[in-house]
């Protein structure tokens, strides 16, 4: 069972079945110890992602790059990313404004991350 920070339990899959964005964040943040956490909000995106497949896009440098790119270039949303309920409305703003909406979450959320793994490769220097 997972645990919040302060120890209450998660009702994962019931929240996933809501598809509630809350989940995000609540399992993206671990505590490490009493003065550490580590905030694991991609692989959190990506559970929750596998598990709703159509709810949660998945949060990735190369989404965030190609939503970043698209945005400075035509401002079709406001942008603000580490919260996932803002995120996800990041990107169903920018369905909309392209005119996408025949295309579900997960499409998006893959033709994002296909187009920024070839436009933004990474350089391993």
């Amino acid at each position: 069972m997972f645990y919040l920070l302060n120890r209450h339990p998660l009702n994962i899959d019931s929240s996933l079945a809501k598809g509630d964005e809350r989940l995000v964040n609540d399992i993206a943040k671990i505590k490490i110890n009493e003065t550490k956490s580590i905030n694991f909000y991609s692989f959190a995106t990506k559970y929750c992602s596998h598990r709703q497949l159509l709810l949660y896009p998945i949060y990735d440098s190369y989404v965030i790059k190609v939503l970043s790119y698209f945005n400075k270039q035509d401002k079709y949303s406001k942008f603000t990313l580490k919260d996932y309920f803002k995120f996800k409305n990041v990107i169903l703003d920018f369905r909309s404004f392209y005119n996408l909406d025949e295309f579900n979450l997960k499409e998006i959320n893959k033709y994002l991350w296909k187009v920024g793994k070839e436009k933004f490769p990474r350089s391993y220097n």
